[in-house]
């Protein structure tokens, strides 16, 4: 398959996806949307991933190319191209899908409890997760279930991932190896709730688990993308321009999230 990572800095890659993505044979393509020009048309991709920024999903007087990603994502959910977002990602493919997006009651960051919901667990997706996992956190906003979309998993303080119809989002940073917590850590120490060192230390002794779930979890959104793209196949049609079956504003400045 050909899958587009969707990424926002040099800071935030897609990290355990993207290396599962290229283990599993497939063709992967990036897109580092703050750099300009566009990918691809959405209808060339079979899937397509989303990931975090510190930025926030209504800061466009900030950063104008928010507006060209979000037209980009519309394509996708328009075309039903399988796609999965984390934490901005998440948000904007929540915005693109004309659901609110706006700040969570309280920051999420560091390793914080994840519960999936009975949606969660019957899901061919989220459900490869533990009932209840610690999972990385590092957000400031949340959303809101798109119309038509399910809830899939909740924190204490937000919704945490959703499904609708071939699109997932997470709140949560199932992609984060070492390094890059590592590196948003030294970035942003004035953001945590604690010392860096107390999160990288925290972050050394969960990330093994926490790639093996990340890992799990895009193998799952793969597996699904795939399988409807054999399914098109079978049915004789091309998969690329109608309904697809494939794999997938405030402006002031805030604390900035992954």
């Amino acid at each position: 398959m050909r899958v587009l990572s969707v990424t926002h800095g040099p800071s935030v890659p897609g990290g355990v996806f993207d290396e599962t993505v290229v283990a599993g044979g497939h063709e992967l393509h990036r897109w580092i949307v703050p750099l300009g020009g566009l990918p691809r048309p959405a209808s060339t991709y079979d899937a397509v991933m989303v990931f975090g920024g510190s930025m926030h999903p209504d800061q466009d007087d900030h950063f104008a190319w928010l507006a060209r990603e979000e037209e980009f994502l519309q394509d996708v959910l328009a075309r039903e191209i399988p796609a999965f977002g984390v934490c901005l990602g998440a948000q904007m493919l929540a915005r693109a899908a004309r659901a609110s997006v706006r700040p969570a009651s309280e920051p999420e960051i560091g390793w914080l409890a994840v519960e999936l919901t009975a949606d969660g667990l019957a899901d061919p997706v989220l459900g490869v997760l533990p009932a209840r996992a610690d999972v990385f956190q590092w957000h400031h906003y949340t959303f809101e279930i798109p119309n038509g979309g399910a809830e899939l998993a909740r924190s204490d303080v937000c919704t945490q991932a959703f499904r609708l119809g071939r699109t997932w989002g997470i709140q949560f940073h199932a992609e984060v190896t070492l390094e890059m917590a590592r590196s948003w850590a030294s970035e942003d120490p004035d953001d945590l709730p604690m010392p860096a060192a107390e999160l990288v230390a925290e972050t050394e002794s969960r990330i093994a688990l926490s790639n093996e779930h990340g890992r799990r979890l895009c193998a799952a959104f793969l597996d699904v993308a795939a399988g409807g793209l054999e399914a098109t196949a079978r049915s004789g049609a091309r998969g690329r321009g109608t309904t697809r079956a494939t794999t997938p504003r405030s402006s002031a400045p805030r604390s900035p999230q992954r």
